[in-house]
Order: structure tokens, then sequence, then C-alpha cells
């Protein structure tokens, strides 16, 4: 089955998923940096900050900006398929059972895949 979205609708959508897109890539990149600065400061010998009453440990900063780093990361994945599916035509129907994703739904979330009733039954 392919996508019922007029090319105005496809365009809006596909728009909307590019502008997500460059908005995860520079949590990713920025993040990157982030985490670099965190395995520097964690390697360092003298860095003694898990008895630092003061702040998180640096393995808590660690686990938290991993965190970030890997929603970024599946943020892009779930873009690029969202946008692949632009392109293959299937955009806006259930992977699952075939009908058609309301719009409302793909405005709240351009990345689902499911429609509303799939999304429940699998969530």
């Amino acid at each position: 089955m392919s996508t019922t979205m007029t090319p105005t609708q496809l365009e809006r959508f596909q728009v909307k998923l590019l502008k997500e897109r460059a908005d995860a890539e520079e949590r990713f990149a920025e993040f990157g940096v982030v985490m670099s600065e965190v395995r520097a400061a964690r390697s360092g010998a003298s860095a003694d900050d898990e008895h630092d009453p003061e702040g998180p440990t640096m393995t808590q900063e660690w686990s938290q900006r991993s965190a970030v780093l890997a929603d970024a990361r599946a943020e892009l994945s779930n873009v690029d398929r969202a946008l692949a599916r632009i392109a293959d035509g299937s955009y806006g129907i259930c992977s699952r059972c075939g009908k058609r994703i309301a719009v409302a739904r793909l405005e709240a979330r351009p990345t689902a895949e499911l429609c509303i009733d799939c999304a429940r039954l699998v969530g």
C-alpha cells in the first residue's frame, strides 16, 4: 500500500523531519564533545570525585551523558527511517496493519511507524 498523502503534506513532513534530524545531529555532536571531556576527566589519576558531596560523580555524569547520546542516536535512526518511508512512498502507512496513520498522529510524532491502534497494542 502506498501513501495517500498529498505531495504538499509529504513535503511538509519531510521539512519537519529534516529539522528534527539537524537538531538531533547538533545534540549528538555537542554531547560527543562533552563525552570526550568526561572521559578525559575520568581517566585522570587524581580525579577522586566519588567522595565529593558537592556534586555528581564522574560515573553519574558519564551515565547521564551516555543516555542523552543514545537518545540522540536513536532519534537520528528514527528520522532516517521516516525519511526513507517518504522516499519509498510508504510514509503514513502503519508498518504493522497497513492502515493509514492519522495526520494528527504524524504531526505530533512525525517518525511514527504505527497507527494509534497498533501503537497501543504493541506499547
